[in-house]
């Protein structure tokens, strides 16, 4: 096994550079996407056709998107935290997820308003329609977005409270404080925290 982390860059050629620079957190961002696309159309299809209940808010256009992306924005920050970002994931949390809902209602709006441009501007106001322009067009240019701010922004490399920042810190300060021929020697670390 290679004592390489994935948050180190690969020596190699450009493709090696570009699989570790953004192609794998595209790849994996895909697979939790395409998992959160899944809840977010099935819930928001269940919705609109009345399965939990006909006449109500949660049944028109607006409101089935709004509650199915709710959910499914909820468990995209589960699989990215914990998967696609793993090694660039924060230690405050709470500030990870309430940055990630904000770029994540980012998203949403955006679908939200190729769906309303659609069904009420439009006047394309089927089920096809409405699924086209929130599920096709709304899905494609809001999943650019999120993708660009989650990479650079909520889970950036640079974020001083990132998990892989903070490895490299002790890192720098095991190599600066410890004794030369130290660094073999298994360390107790209740002794030095």
């Amino acid at each position: 096994m290679s004592s390489r982390t994935t948050s180190e860059p690969r020596s190699g050629g450009p493709l090696a550079r570009a699989w570790d620079g953004l192609l794998a957190y595209a790849l994996k961002f895909g697979v939790v996407g395409l998992i959160g696309l899944v809840i977010d159309v099935v819930l928001f299809n269940l919705l609109r056709l009345g399965v939990f209940g006909d006449d109500h808010w949660a049944q028109s256009a607006i409101g089935a998107k709004t509650i199915s992306t709710t959910v499914a924005i909820v468990f995209n920050w589960l699989g990215n935290r914990y998967w696609t970002f793993r090694n660039h994931r924060r230690r405050n949390y709470l500030r990870e997820f309430g940055e990630y809902v904000v770029v994540s209602i980012g998203g949403m709006l955006i679908a939200l308003g190729c769906l309303w441009i659609s069904h009420h501007w439009l006047g394309y106001t089927s089920l096809v329609a409405d699924n086209i322009a929130t599920n096709v067009v709304g899905l494609a240019l809001g999943t650019a977005f999120r993708f660009v701010l989650y990479r650079y922004w909520v889970f950036g490399h640079h974020r001083s409270d990132g998990l892989s920042n903070l490895a490299r810190v002790e890192e720098a300060q095991r190599t600066l404080f410890e004794e030369p021929g130290e660094a073999d020697a298994p360390t107790d670390q209740s002794s030095t925290a």
